[in-house]
């Protein structure tokens, strides 16, 4: 790895051990070449950045949510730093009239809102742990989640409420308040008081603190902030503990990677909040826009009208996980296949030659102003109009359509990686290296990062394109999973946090995610099989939406349950003379031997091996949901209940 631009070696190589593998060198982002950032002075806890940014933008619009205007949502309705401020104030001095203080677990549950940033900084002010509940998750991950944590008070959205009442009575014994962030009704007010639990509406919890007023604690860097729990693919869920140091830490090496790349944010920003705030990834981003005096637009909670609301908040740097960038792709290409023959030829002329132009070195804005002007300009407007930057995260983002996203959005598409035990952002990649594309990129100035072998999978971190399991060091990581030290000790080992991902450093410096460590498998003839890798060769297949491989040790060959495209797969059925609805296209032998034949294509042309190659497919018209159980909420297969789900 001699020519790796964006990345310094901070630590030599280690050859293997009776007990350990090797692990390859460790390196560092070049923006960190003189060290990290350096902590920053009054900065010490979440409540910091909060109340910092209050003194610095106090009538700077902070937190906004359409209004309703004649039953239709019409325009983004603000509450400055100031006013949100003074409600976070009166929520914390009604938590603190509870008799709930420091140490105390305290669980919001529902849709991001106004409401859940507020009852979040008011555990921030009092050194509660805040606990997220999240929708995805069911009742029963949710009862075992107060029951684990402890959580004694709860807010929830209003229609989260009976959700909340099914864990009862388990729940019952460590939970003793519940605040809506709306009404009650008077069932829900009698079934609660029937445990011995009190229930409030958020006004009448706002009431409770109104003649007292309480000191706020002092905090520390080491003090937890937040227990986020994970939805393991397997397994109960895990509480992550992260602490203010984590958060701070990853604040100042963002703040410092887009500083270095040209992208520095500033008061003026707008983000669009519609990834859950119960994930990692958001709480982050959100915590960056509050430090930095930005606005936050709440979404409508529905997915078919994110674009809606992306036009008439206009927000400048959107986040997104890989599933809603393909639904942005698939709806544009749908809509200039179907225009005309001309637009169409314009389109795809005008593509080539700024990609052509961008893959020569030429950053996206220079790369054709003018076509930037007639052609990208509409699928600009569809994002607002104002989006310079697109980070996607939580799932690899497929290469087509990142490379198809960075040309005709006129803004830049990075890629992220980095898990709730890292406190997101690990690595990113950056604007306007195109070598980068299908790439993490490299670390975030706030980390090291190495690479360690795994002999039983073929990975070797030191041979000369180094692959192995990434690891992470640095001030970012979490201090342990809660109440399983076990757990933590397997994945902590000198420091170094061990991710269960497979990387492989590229050339430049930046970090390609080719496989997981856990999804590997052996067939009958004693061939591994690595099945991350597979599925993201078989997801190019255009009328393929998704799909889960499968095999096992006591077969031969492998099998696939796939998702097909819908308007593909309907497009192929009226070619071909067959008349039937989708639903029973999908069970129709001939589709399944069209998508076999397209599956194999592809699998020739990637020269995978004989026993990569999948040989019977079922099609599944309803994509694979949490409704089954079959992804997590960041939309990872959970591949044990896909094979029960599937078995038959």
């Amino acid at each position: 790895m001699a020519q790796e631009r964006f990345i310094i070696e901070v630590e030599k190589a280690k050859a293997a051990t009776e007990d350990k593998p090797s692990r390859g060198p460790a390196y560092r982002s070049i923006f960190a070449k003189d060290g990290f950032p350096p902590p920053i002075p009054g900065l010490d806890s979440c409540w910091d950045v909060f109340r910092l940014s209050v003194e610095k933008y106090p009538n700077n619009p902070m937190l906004g949510s359409r209004e309703i205007v004649d039953g239709k949502h019409g325009k983004y309705k603000w509450q400055t730093y100031k006013e949100v401020y003074d409600m976070v104030i009166k929520v914390g001095n009604s938590i603190r009239s509870c008799g709930y203080g420091e140490g105390v677990k305290c669980g919001i549950y529902g849709a991001n809102s106004a409401e859940w940033i507020m009852s979040m900084e008011a555990c921030n002010a009092h050194g509660l742990h805040c606990v997220p509940l999240y929708d995805t998750l069911g009742s029963g991950a949710i009862e075992f989640i107060i029951s684990h944590a402890e959580v004694s008070i709860a807010f929830a959205e209003e229609k989260k409420i009976p959700e909340l009442l099914k864990t009862f009575p388990n729940a019952t014994k460590y939970l003793k308040t519940i605040v809506s962030f709306g009404k009650v009704t008077p069932e829900q007010k009698q079934e609660v008081e029937k445990f011995g639990l009190a229930i409030y509406s958020w006004t009448e919890f706002l009431q409770l603190g109104k003649s007292h007023s309480f000191d706020l604690p002092v905090k520390k860097r080491s003090d937890i902030c937040t227990i986020m729990y994970t939805s393991g693919t397997t397994g109960d869920p895990k509480g992550v503990l992260i602490s203010n140091e984590s958060i701070i830490t990853l604040l100042a090496g963002v703040k410092r990677l887009l500083e270095s790349v040209n992208e520095k944010l500033t008061e003026k920003d707008v983000y669009l909040s519609y990834l859950p705030l119960a994930h990692i990834f958001d709480r982050v981003i959100e915590e960056t826009f509050i430090w930095h005096g930005g606005s936050i637009g709440f979404w409508r909670g529905d997915v078919k009208l994110l674009i809606e609301d992306l036009g008439e908040l206009k927000p400048t740097i959107f986040c997104a996980v890989p599933r809603v960038l393909d639904r942005v792709y698939s709806g544009l290409t749908q809509k200039i296949s179907s225009g005309g023959f001309l637009k169409k030829t314009l389109f795809n002329f005008a593509y080539s030659y700024k990609l052509n132009n961008m893959k020569k070195g030429q950053n996206h804005a220079v790369a054709s102003p003018l076509l930037d002007k007639i052609v990208f300009d509409k699928v600009k407007q569809g994002l607002g109009g104002s989006v310079r930057l697109i980070l996607s995260g939580a799932a690899p983002l497929s290469l087509h359509v990142e490379s198809y996203l960075r040309v005709v959005t006129c803004a830049h598409v990075l890629q992220g990686y980095g898990l709730t035990e890292t406190c997101a952002g690990t690595f990113v990649s950056l604007p306007n290296e195109l070598d980068m594309l299908g790439t993490v990129g490299p670390p975030v100035p706030n980390v090291d990062a190495c690479l360690e072998s795994v002999p039983e999978m073929g990975y070797d971190a030191l041979a000369s394109t180094p692959r192995g399991e990434i690891c992470v060091k640095g001030d970012t990581l979490f201090s342990g999973y809660y109440k399983r030290e076990d757990l933590t000790k397997e994945v902590l080992v000198d420091g170094w946090f061990h991710t269960g991902d497979i990387g492989e450093w590229q050339p430049n410096g930046s970090m390609k995610i080719i496989d997981r460590k856990k999804n590997i498998f052996k067939l009958s003839q004693g061939e591994y099989v690595a099945v991350e890798n597979l599925e993201n060769i078989y997801s190019q297949v255009p009328s393929v939406e998704s799909i889960w491989v499968y095999g096992n040790s006591f077969e031969a060959f492998l099998v696939a349950v796939v998702n097909p495209s819908k308007p593909a797969l309907e497009h192929w059925a009226e070619e071909n003379g067959i008349s039937v609805d989708f639903n029973s296209l999908c069970g129709d032998s001939r589709a399944k031997g069209y998508i076999l034949d397209e599956l194999s294509k592809i699998g020739k042309e990637k020269k995978l091996k004989g026993f990569e190659f999948i040989k019977a497919v079922h099609l599944d018209p309803v994509p694979f949901d949490m409704e089954r159980d079959l992804i997590t909420p960041t939309y990872k297969k959970k591949r044990p209940q896909l094979l029960k789900y599937y078995q038959t």
